[in-house]
């Protein structure tokens, strides 16, 4: 498509040229295997609903994308000339034949599927293609309502593979491979952490609040929370619509703990990036940042900037994209410096996709160092924190609700009739839009246990009936652990102190 442009005077920066065509930062350019860019399927990548996507849905797509048009490559086709039997031919690679070395899941091939099925379906209907190769069936939908499907399309494929850890399981991923710990718990000396408390601070931030990986990984510094709650040990946050999967603000909590975790990152290795950017003079040499002059608006805050260039603009927080984000500045002590909370070695905003990276890492060298001291070391990735913290957060809900409050079955149905159940609760602290997705996905352990069972005493000499010690949330846990498929916990013969 970049063919196409002309090279007008004046016309020489790169930039320029693809904001005229179009494409924008982080829009996917495919090549063929014989190195050539295909001007339709660029199209439908740059300027189409596609480039509208969350960039987390774009860059898995795009994937599925390239495994497909290699398939139809191998058989001597391009993407557009794909056939209804190139595609169940494909589904049979992709999902059973024994050929093929990677076969996946339904709900990885349900994902891919519904990728080319809006690929297809808006080639169609822009008259590149007279027919879908995506056989659609019509099924009735959860209103009554008749909706059409991909004939394709898995039955009863797992939603998402959950996993879970305990809180001490957790404890112990972070502190052997983020914070460097032998597998007795001591320091390791010879370890060379590289902004180890803002790694730990980021991954303690997701299992506290529950937030998704892009959700905490686009604050902003002012963001935040710094207001307990009266009488608790937690503090409220807002999390804008535009950086939220269902794009609806909401609120989230996070423990006073985990903030003042946040708070001595930004005090000391985050400062201390952004002073060396400052002297090397790197802020100084982006082509693009915006200087954030102040603040506007209680129920509505308004972002008021300037550019590089003295253009004046003004944003409201709640649209403010992620990218968008990454490229706000405001005046410090020593100069300009970013209000992207995390930040890179080099003061720069650390891209959200990055830490899948950080947290593999740290998986990495949990089995490198407690192999030989557990049967099963711990691992996580960013989103599992989340699961994590379902799983716990409804623990504790029915425990106040069935214990501390000391409720009355008729008293309990009252309270759920006024302020909804647990259940309920947790799904509103993680934002989804379906209570089923929070029941059968996020908390599938104890979907199907009596509440009152899980929360009876779960060891004989567990004597205490006023609070969750931590004794007695640690012996929860690991029955929970040892009665459910998915919950990473410690080995009985590991001590972690």
């Amino acid at each position: 498509m970049t063919d196409r442009i002309p090279i007008l005077a004046g016309w020489e920066d790169l930039a320029d040229r693809e904001e005229w065509s179009g494409i924008h930062p982080g829009d996917p350019i495919l090549l063929s295997p014989d190195y050539r860019v295909d001007d339709v399927l660029s199209l439908y990548l740059c300027r189409s609903s596609f480039s509208r996507l969350e960039h987390e849905t774009k860059r898995n797509y795009t994937g599925d994308y390239c495994v497909f048009f290699n398939f139809l490559w191998g058989r001597g086709k391009n993407w557009n000339e794909a056939t209804a039997d190139d595609l169940w031919d494909f589904e049979d690679w992709r999902t059973r034949s024994p050929r093929n070395p990677r076969k996946v899941g339904g709900a990885r091939w349900n994902r891919g599927l519904a990728a080319l099925s809006r690929l297809y379906g808006w080639a169609v209907d822009r008259g590149y293609m007279l027919v879908n190769p995506v056989v659609m069936r019509s099924v009735i939908g959860r209103n009554g309502e008749v909706v059409s499907v991909p004939a394709a399309r898995a039955k009863h494929a797992r939603a998402s593979n959950v996993r879970w850890l305990t809180p001490r399981a957790f404890r112990l991923w972070m502190d052997v491979g983020l914070r460097g710990h032998r597998a007795d718990g001591r320091p390791d000396p010879r370890w060379v952490g590289r902004l180890e408390d803002r790694n730990a601070a980021y991954a303690g931030l997701l299992l506290s609040s529950g937030m998704r990986l892009t959700e905490a990984a686009s604050l902003l510094t002012f963001e935040v929370p710094r207001t307990r709650l009266e009488g608790s040990r937690y503090s409220g946050g807002r999390l804008a619509r535009a950086v939220t999967k269902t794009k609806k603000a909401r609120t989230y909590y996070a423990s006073a703990v985990v903030l003042g975790e946040v708070e001595g990152y930004v005090e000391s290795s985050r400062a201390d990036v952004v002073r060396r950017a400052q002297v090397r003079g790197r802020y100084d040499r982006l082509s693009e940042w915006r200087l954030v002059t102040h603040q506007s608006g209680r129920l509505r805050r308004m972002l008021h900037w300037h550019d590089r260039d003295g253009v004046v603009g003004q944003t409201p927080l709640s649209e403010a994209t992620v990218a968008e984000r990454m490229r706000y500045f405001t005046e410090g002590p020593e100069g300009p410096e970013p209000l992207w909370l995390w930040l890179n070695e080099s003061g720069l905003p650390f891209r959200p996709a990055s830490w899948e990276n950080v947290f593999r890492t740290a998986s990495q060298r949990c089995e490198t160092v407690l192999t030989d001291v557990m049967a099963e070391p711990p691992f996580a990735t960013p989103h599992m924190a989340r699961h994590s913290f379902a799983l716990y957060m409804l623990v504790v809900l029915n425990h106040l609700m069935d214990q501390r409050m000391g409720l009355t079955a008729e008293e309990r149905r009252d309270f759920r009739l006024l302020y909804g159940d647990p259940w309920r609760m947790v799904q509103d602290l993680l934002g989804h839009a379906e209570l089923e997705t929070t029941r059968q996905i996020y908390l599938a352990p104890v979907a199907d246990l009596q509440l009152r069972s899980l929360l009876a005493e779960p060891v004989a000499d567990v004597t205490v009936a006023a609070g969750l010690t931590q004794e007695r949330m640690t012996a929860l846990f690991a029955r929970i652990a040892r009665e459910s498929e998915g919950i990473q916990d410690l080995d009985e013969r590991m001590e972690v102190t």
